[in-house]
């Protein structure tokens, strides 16, 4: 954590420890040939600034703060990105600085089938040269290491192309986060209407901070394609555009998703609580209906309780017959009643 009136730049890395250690791999690339290679922490990266090839410098690992510095240091990163980098509690967005753009993203994924979590993905993007920074709870661009290796259009664009594809391999994962919702929101529904339970509020609440938790991520990630089509950062070609537009096009279609899931679980409470009113009614009218059948019989039981010494149906045989099944009447023309009224 920064401490309180640290200099703008003071480099801390601020979350949790997803990797061993830091893992840089190099990938070079052309329409020909490809090269990559796992270099050391400590080697100077400024080559691949100004190559002919498109070069894609991957950073998997946050926690060694020295070895940020010194590629910050080797590839004339300003210190406010790399404080960013290290701060992986930011939100997605944009920036332009002298000579290459900085984007950050989010992308989700399910822990363990339960736990929704995030990891932030800081994109560099300079002529040539892609550095993608990843904390490494999970390996989002292995799919498009993948298409490299396999050529075909990848191999024969630019750093543009492999920017837009590294964002829409984010985005992706956004479609992974509201499918899984999707289906636990149509569970709890399910479960509301038929057997409203205690634990059901937790539930509903539990899904309405997930679900905070993507919105929070895909309305700044809208911009952030919003501004590349804007022409905000100069390096990406016409040709590339057409695809942002898809991504930006996936962004929208999520964040409606988001906000249909936000209405419905607001509904979903709301159900709940009266799904739970009807319950309790359903209960307080039986109850209420079995002590009205009682209270004609508690008083002809509390008026041959009385101790008065005349009481000529004491001294009868059948008083008592009698007066059992009077109770017994009277009960069974209310139970008819009920049923005639429909309220039983």
């Amino acid at each position: 954590m920064t401490e309180v009136g640290s200099p703008p730049g003071t480099l801390v890395h601020t979350g949790e420890r997803k990797t061993e250690r830091t893992l840089i791999t190099v990938t070079e690339y052309d329409e020909q040939n490809i090269k990559i290679q796992e270099v050391p922490a400590h080697a100077s990266l400024a080559q691949y600034r100004d190559t002919p090839q498109v070069t894609w410098v991957r950073v998997r690992g946050l926690h060694e703060v020295d070895t940020l510095h010194h590629i910050g240091e080797t590839l004339g990163i300003h210190p406010l990105v790399l404080e960013d980098v290290l701060d992986t509690s930011q939100r997605p967005k944009l920036e332009v600085y002298d000579g290459y753009t900085y984007i950050v993203s989010r992308a989700f994924y399910y822990r363990d089938g339960t736990e929704l979590c995030s990891d932030q993905l800081s994109l560099i993007l300079f002529r040539r040269l892609v550095v993608t920074f990843e904390e490494g709870g999970l390996d989002v661009f292995e799919p498009i290491g993948n298409r490299i290796k396999a050529s075909g259009r990848m191999r024969k664009l630019g750093t543009d192309y492999l920017t837009y594809a590294l964002l829409d391999a984010v985005v992706d994962t956004y479609y992974v986060a509201i499918q899984e919702l999707g289906e636990r929101i149509e569970a709890l529904e399910d479960r509301i209407v038929t057997d409203p339970e205690r634990h059901t509020v937790a539930q509903i609440h539990r899904l309405r901070r997930e679900t905070a938790f993507v919105r929070r991520s895909v309305w700044p990630m809208r911009e952030v394609a919003n501004a590349v089509l804007r022409g905000d950062t100069g390096m990406f070609e016409d040709t590339t555009l057409v695809f942002v537009r898809d991504v930006y096009d996936h962004t929208i279609e999520v964040a409606e998703t988001v906000e249909t899931f936000r209405e419905i679980l607001s509904g979903l409470l709301d159900i709940y609580l009266s799904s739970v009113s009807n319950r309790m009614n359903e209960i307080m009218k039986i109850l209420t209906i079995i002590a009205t059948i009682f209270m004609p019989l508690t008083f002809i039981a509390g008026i041959y309780g009385m101790n008065f010494k005349y009481m000529p149906e004491l001294e009868q045989r059948w008083g008592y017959p009698a007066v059992l099944g009077l109770m017994a009447g009277v009960a069974a023309w209310m139970m008819a009643y009920f049923r005639k009224k429909k309220w039983l």
